[in-house]
């Protein structure tokens, strides 16, 4: 049986998926923001909102899980120092993908997939609900 295969191949071997993925996911937790094809923005949300899962709940064992996903120590440091503790309401849905056009030399669709910065919407909220 075929068990966890629920994931985009993309046309790329395993070892080239994990390492484009590694190094997107470094740069999104690095600048907040990465943009790239469609196909690819769908699986790295899926990623990424893991990963900041794991960030909001801490400990080592997470740490050391999303060491394995992300590449270097600065990118990892700011998920779990920076976005893990962005969203302390927010239990999914901290990434979001915006489509912004066609690439101009094969017009692939293109997609920005952005963290959302959660901390402006969090304090209007705060005083509406008292």
């Amino acid at each position: 049986m075929r068990h966890n295969t629920k994931k985009a191949k993309l046309g790329k071997t395993a070892a080239h998926r994990k390492a484009m993925f590694r190094n997107m996911l470094s740069s999104l937790f690095e600048h907040g923001s990465v943009t790239t094809t469609e196909a690819k923005a769908k699986e790295l949300k899926r990623r990424a909102d893991i990963l900041i899962g794991y960030a909001r709940e801490g400990g080592l064992h997470r740490r050391r899980l999303a060491a394995g996903q992300v590449f270097g120590a600065f990118a990892l440091q700011r998920l779990f120092d920076h976005w893990g503790k962005a969203f302390p309401t927010r239990e999914t849905g901290f990434v979001r993908t915006v489509k912004i056009g066609q690439r101009q030399g094969d017009g692939a669709p293109l997609t920005m997939v952005e963290i959302i910065d959660d901390a402006a919407g969090d304090k209007a909220a705060a005083p509406a609900e008292k």
